[in-house]
Order: C-alpha cells, then structure tokens, then sequence
C-alpha cells in the first residue's frame, strides 16, 4: 500500500510547520498550499503549492493543480487565517470559512473509498471564549468552523469521510518560544493556570491531529477537541481566587 498523502492548508509556519515534519516522519506524503514557502530547511515533498486563500481564482487555480497532479488524496488539514491588513471581517470569513468549504467540496472527491479518510479543521478556544486582543471576525470563525464540521461530518460520513476540529489553546510555536522563555513571569502564569502545570506546544497539538489522521480514531467524528491542558475546565472565579492566592 502507498504512504497515505496528506494536505495541509496554511502550513508552512508554526503548528503546521510542526505537523508537517511529523507527517513526514510517519511516512506520509505531505502536500503544504499556502501565501508563502516553507523554510528551505524544511524538508517537503512534494514542491510548495502557492495559494492566496482570499483570492478564489487563485485558490480554484491551486486546487486544480492539486488535484492533477496528485489525485490520490487521503487527508485534509485546515490551519490557515486571516493574516493580511484589509478588512478582518471580510478577510476572516474568506479565508477560514469560504477556503475551507470549497476546498473541501472539491477535493473531496479525490478520496479513495478503500482507505482511511479524515479532515481536521484547526480551531481555537476563542470559539467559545472571549479574547480582547482578538477581533470579533476572530472569534465568528472560529466558532462557525466547529458547524462547518459538523455539517460535513453528516455529509460526508456515509461515504466513509471523518470530519474533527482541534482547538489548541495557547501554544508554544518554533516562531514564539524565544518570547515565552525570555518572559518567566508570562510563562509561569500559564503554567499556574493550566492543571496539567505546563504550557503547550506545537508538537502536543500535532499528536492529536495526527490520532485524527489515523486508523486508530476510525470511528470519531464530529468532534471539537480542546488542546489546552484543561484549562477551559477551570471556573473563571475559581481561577482567579487561586491565581490571587484566595
């Protein structure tokens, strides 16, 4: 059997630079689409897929691409957003939401019937929770990717298709872990609030989608899976009191 393949939309830094280079490891074929190219350090096959998910002609464009040249697709991963200096409303919507369901729409036809098959939407906390360093555009997202998975996990579940989100909390990210462990205060306060008494990074965030994209959670879908070491389990006034010493 051929290593099962693998597409990660917007994963050419952070989380899906992380997962990437653990899809390689475990033997799959990794295809990243995305505004800019990976590091060249990081090794990638096949070649880097430009994409500007706010641009449909170019994202139709690269998911033809895709789609000729590599048919036989086993997964998808959705981590991509708004990043640009436009209106967030618009560019959020475009390019988490609008992205997200054409690609799946017209890729997923490109599924083989007679493997394993999931698609895992990257989410966050902040679709259930408030963050004032966040636009409202932020937030609408990704609460409506939880839905949109829902739908598709109904849709596409007769035809053998698992759908999940993950939603990561705050996450240590290659680009950012100078800053936590050049700010000692920030980081022990994260760590104070977290029951696991730890931050999380990257690589806990890929295990779990990696479990997604295994035969191993053949019968999970529909899921939105936190990834904040139990923090969204803390009571807000319990966690207050403890972190003032009450």
């Amino acid at each position: 059997m051929t290593s099962p393949h693998t597409v990660i939309f917007g994963g050419t830094k952070g989380i899906g630079k992380v997962l990437a280079s653990a899809l390689l490891a475990s033997n799959h074929e990794v295809s990243v689409l995305g505004r800019t190219a990976p590091p060249s350090e990081q090794q990638m096959t096949p070649a880097f897929v430009a994409c500007d998910f706010l641009d449909v002609k170019t994202l139709d464009s690269a998911l033809g691409r895709l789609r000729s040249e590599r048919p036989a697709i086993d997964n998808l991963v959705f981590m991509q957003r708004f990043r640009g200096n436009g209106d967030s409303w618009q560019g959020e919507i475009a390019t988490s939401l609008d992205a997200t369901r054409r690609a799946i729409e017209f890729l997923s036809s490109n599924f083989d019937a007679s493997r394993s098959r999931s698609i895992v939407l990257v989410g966050s906390q902040l679709g259930s929770f408030i963050a004032n360093d966040q636009p409202l555009s932020y937030h609408l997202a990704k609460g409506a990717l939880v839905h949109l998975a829902h739908y598709f996990a109904t849709t596409l579940g007769p035809k053998g298709v698992r759908v999940n989100v993950v939603s990561p909390g705050t996450t240590i990210k290659p680009e950012s872990d100078s800053y936590y462990a050049n700010n000692i205060p920030l980081a022990d306060l994260y760590k104070r609030m977290t029951p696991l008494g730890r931050m999380g990074r990257a690589e806990d965030v890929a295990g779990v989608i990696l479990f997604l994209l295994s035969p191993a959670s053949a019968f999970v879908t529909g899921q939105n899976i936190a990834v904040d070491g139990g923090v969204s389990l803390v009571s807000q006034e319990s966690l207050g009191r403890s972190l003032q010493g009450l």
